[in-house]
């Protein structure tokens, strides 16, 4: 029999009533639609030990129907539905009882039903039945029997920006054990070596060769097609029993393209299979993100094949239910943008995201997380200090309560608040501080300008923060369609908090999308909700006060400044339209050791990029070169 589908189907028996009647002589006798009622719910339970045969004992017919449907995967999950039609009686002691069979092989598919007759014989006190195969398929010789295969159904893609294919059939090769080319002892030992080439769990790959029948494949590893490590490749040769099997597997691009976010599809685990009736062990599914949550988008319809098997193997089909391929998945990312992104991540050690928005329209252009982020999601859902990054947010409040790009604000070395003393970052530029406009506050970052003006939000309202962080898309939660944090601005609960918020640090957080999408706001001269799912439509919440024309003007204005006199003062050559940006820098404490996050955000045209390295000196040097990389090769 072939691998199959999980089946979990109720088994039913209709027959009909079986009526006394009058013999041809006129005695009291049975019918034959006694025998045929009987015939039918035997053939429904599979167990023919109440079934009178012709030819004797029901042994041999028992033997002969087990072997017919056992290809069909009879048990407990599926058994077939037999009816009685009519019954003919002749002249001659025989009669035929129409059957109908009706075998669901898909749970919730169209079933294969047809019709079969048996021949009953009358003896001297009761019907018998005269046993034949095609009794159970009207078609089948005395030498056939039934198999069915299922037919996987084709997955649906993942698309990206203009419909191209992200996540899509890619040739690969399956390496592994096949158990009927050696002795369990021998092929026990190929998987020891196969594991050893392939830097995978030897003993757990042995122990599932030596418990495998003797006819399966066992697979250790899957690579795409061209990327089969020398050593593996030249290894195998002296493995007798491990074979390379060609297919096609869902495959992303490369291997670290959006990984966390598109996550994989693989083998069903057990806890899989206990949740959903329809999968078995064996069957592939998504296992984590995008794949796992559409799982039931993705995966289409299985099919179904049932054939007449001869002796030697001949095939003749007899049912055929074709797969439904799954649907498409259609994403905004653009597959070049996001490949330019993992290649800027790619050197870099500790953590780092990238993330990429498009501000006339919120698409999620790219959502990278670099190599040292160990598979987490830190480009959409890190939940981050997001620190002077956040100053855009402030400025924001600060226009609201009066301020303008020319106010004067102090800069001082140092303030002191609440018994804390805050400072600017180590080569803060000298000729900064004092009283210097705002527009230049915000250009160097100076963290006591923006710390002095706390009393000033104080008296206009402590929701002030939180409201301009809403305005630019920061601090509201929506349901996207797939894990998305968009950060936090919470009452701050001490003076000391209070200040620290003001500068992205206290309470605040925020994810490198949060924080791209502050400033795709600010370039849209609108709130932005970031979108990746097409499928899934986003608004603007009630309730948020829109950025109005002359703040968006002045928030420009000042994150111009950056770049032209300020800390992003290296992507002032960039080609292409003005840029404006905010580097950040915000402390965290590891280990009892603090350390510093390097963030930095930008908006070139219709493009808008925060940058995130877990440790770094700061913004303009760690995370700068980053996005000045990104925004280059995104001409």
């Amino acid at each position: 029999m072939r691998p199959l589908g999980h089946l979990a189907v109720a088994a039913v028996l209709l027959v009909g009533a079986a009526a006394a009647g009058c013999s041809a002589d006129g005695d009291d006798g049975p019918e034959p639609d006694e025998a045929a009622a009987t015939l039918a719910g035997a053939l429904a339970t599979g167990d023919l030990a109440d079934v009178a045969f012709a030819d004797g004992a029901p042994e041999e017919p028992q033997a002969a129907y087990d072997e017919v449907v056992a290809g069909l995967g009879v048990g407990d999950d599926l058994r077939p539905t037999v009816e009685v039609g009519d019954v003919r009686e002749g002249e001659d002691g025989s009669a035929t009882a129409m059957l109908t069979w009706t075998w669901p092989l898909l749970d919730g598919a169209e079933a294969w039903t047809y019709e079969s007759e048996a021949a009953l014989v009358e003896a001297e006190e009761d019907w018998r039945v005269a046993w034949e195969r095609s009794l159970v398929e009207p078609s089948l010789a005395e030498d056939e029997v039934l198999d069915r295969t299922t037919i996987a159904a084709a997955r649906g893609d993942i698309t990206g920006t203009g419909g191209t294919p992200l996540v899509t059939a890619r040739p690969v090769v399956a390496m592994g054990v096949d158990r009927a080319r050696a002795s369990r002892r021998e092929a026990v030992a190929d998987a020891r070596g196969l594991a050893r080439l392939a830097g995978l769990d030897v003993e757990g790959y042995a122990a599932r060769v030596r418990q495998a029948g003797d006819k399966a494949f066992v697979e250790a590893i899957t690579y795409r097609r061209g990327e089969i490590p020398p050593a593996v490749a030249q290894g195998i040769g002296a493995l007798d029993s491990v074979i390379s099997i060609p297919g096609e597997r869902p495959l992303a691009p490369t291997r670290e393209f959006a990984a966390p976010i598109l996550g994989t599809v693989g083998e069903v685990t057990a806890e899989m299979v206990a949740e959903d009736p329809s999968l078995r062990p064996g069957d592939r599914a998504g296992l984590s993100g995008l794949q796992a949550r559409y799982e039931d988008q993705l995966r289409g319809t299985p099919g179904v094949v049932v054939d007449a098997l001869g002796p030697g193997g001949e095939e003749r089909e007899l049912f055929r239910l074709d797969a439904t391929a799954g649907d498409e998945l259609a994403l905004t990312l653009d597959a070049d943008l996001q490949q330019a992104a993992e290649r800027v991540l790619a050197d870099v050690g500790p953590g780092s995201a990238l993330v990429a928005v498009r501000p006339s329209d919120g698409a999620l252009l790219a959502a990278a997380n670099g190599p040292g982020t160990d598979g987490y999601n830190i480009a959409t859902y890190g939940q981050l200090a997001p620190g002077s990054t956040f100053k855009t947010v402030t400025s924001l409040a600060l226009l609201r309560a009066g301020l303008d790009p020319t106010s004067a604000v102090p800069c001082t070395p140092t303030l002191t608040v609440d018994g804390r003393s805050f400072t600017n970052y180590s080569d803060y530029p000298a000729a900064a501080l004092g009283r210097i406009p705002l527009r230049t506050a915000v250009a160097n970052s100076c963290n006591t300008a923006f710390i002095s003006q706390r009393d000033r939000l104080e008296r206009t309202g402590a929701d002030d923060l939180a409201a301009a962080a809403a305005s630019l898309g920061l601090g509201v939660d929506h349901d996207l369609g797939f894990p998305a944090y968009f950060g936090s601005v919470e009452p701050p609960s001490s003076e000391t908090q209070a200040a620290a918020d003001l500068i992205g640090q206290g309470a605040v957080l925020a994810s490198p999308m949060a924080v791209a999408t502050v400033m795709a706001s600010v370039q849209a001269g609108e709130t932005v909700v970031p979108r990746l799912l097409e499928q899934v439509e986003v608004a603007v919440p009630e309730g948020v006060e829109p950025v109005r024309r002359r703040e968006v003007a002045a928030l420009r204005t000042m994150l111009r400044a950056v770049v032209t006199e300020g800390s992003g003062s290296a992507l002032a050559d960039v080609p292409g339209p003005p840029v404006i940006a905010k580097t950040g820098t915000a402390e965290f404490e590891d280990d009892g050791r603090i350390d510093t996050h390097a963030w930095m955000a930008a908006a070139q045209g219709d493009l808008a990029v925060a940058v995130f390295v877990e440790r770094g000196a700061s913004g303009s040097r760690t995370a700068g070169p980053l996005l000045e990389a990104f925004l280059r090769a995104a001409r």
